[in-house]
């Protein structure tokens, strides 16, 4: 008898994904609906669970004041957004760079500048884009809003690139994206997710009233980003030798390893919608 080679079952976990993705759906459905101060703390909370899952991932040794500054500090800057006060909100974020800075070092040890290093980066890495997706969707109530629209685009061409990604390289494997970063992704599922962002960035570009033809190109550069977004993230997992940065989301890991790419690209979303904010007027 010859022993062959197991083969690796295609779409392997995607019962269990699909589960905790239709859940965390459910779960945001009715803050992102109503906005304003609902959907700070519902943001809030998922920014606080991942700077707990930085922090523990990032610090060999984590006390409670590198909890709690970088919490605190995105909590103040979620009042002052959701109030219109963007000067304040980003006098919150360097103080509260300065903060976690401090507090590594007043540590001291033979590790300080790689630990406040890493602090200082857990701030513009989870807070940064917290902040933005909550300046983004902002107060008005509606399926209507523009606040509403802008950020389920971004989510749609996040989640197309993501799923399409995860059926194209499941389907077609073929030779790896990055491999030293993500051994599972491949070319072939990259732009598979390239394809479905932009068809479904077309779709809902038209529907929301920006057109295809601009729905279509607002969604590639976002759908780009959410790869390096994920890529960017695995890569510091690599390099602290971690696999997941929590298990608080069966077949995803932690909150973190869930919203990665969704950071990204909302980031690039809000830039460019600063340099032509013409593609939705």
């Amino acid at each position: 008898m010859t022993n062959e080679p197991a083969v690796k079952p295609k779409f392997k976990g995607v019962g269990v994904r699909l589960v905790s993705a239709v859940g965390l759906v459910l779960f945001c459905m009715a803050p992102f609906y109503f906005g304003g101060w609902l959907w700070a703390a519902l943001a809030g909370l998922f920014g606080g669970r991942m700077i707990f899952e930085w922090v523990r991932m990032s610090d060999p040794a984590p006390k409670l004041p590198a909890y709690l500054a970088p919490i605190l500090g995105l909590l103040a800057g979620a009042i002052y957004i959701v109030q219109g006060n963007t000067g304040w909100a980003v006098l919150a974020l360097i103080l509260t760079a300065v903060a976690v800075a401090g507090i590594q070092a007043a540590r001291k040890g033979d590790s300080l500048p790689n630990r406040i290093g890493w602090a200082v980066l857990g701030v513009a890495y989870i807070i940064v884009p917290t902040l933005l997706i909550i300046g983004m969707r902002g107060n008005e109530v509606g399926f209507d809003t523009i606040g509403f629209q802008r950020l389920l685009f971004i989510l749609v061409c996040v989640v197309a690139a993501d799923v399409g990604a995860y059926f194209g390289g499941s389907m077609f494997g073929g030779p790896k994206l990055a491999p030293k970063l993500s051994p599972n992704k491949t070319w072939s599922g990259f732009f598979a997710g390239q394809l479905a962002a932009i068809i479904l960035g077309a779709i809902v570009g038209s529907m929301v009233g920006i057109g295809w033809l601009s729905g279509a190109f607002f969604a590639l550069p976002i759908a780009i980003l959410s790869v390096l977004g994920d890529l960017f993230e695995s890569g510091i997992k690599r390099k602290l030798q971690v696999k997941d940065t929590g298990g608080l989301m069966p077949g995803h890991g932690g909150l973190l390893d869930r919203l990665d790419s969704l950071m990204a690209a909302v980031i690039g979303a809000a830039i460019i919608l600063a340099i032509f904010p013409n593609i939705w007027a």
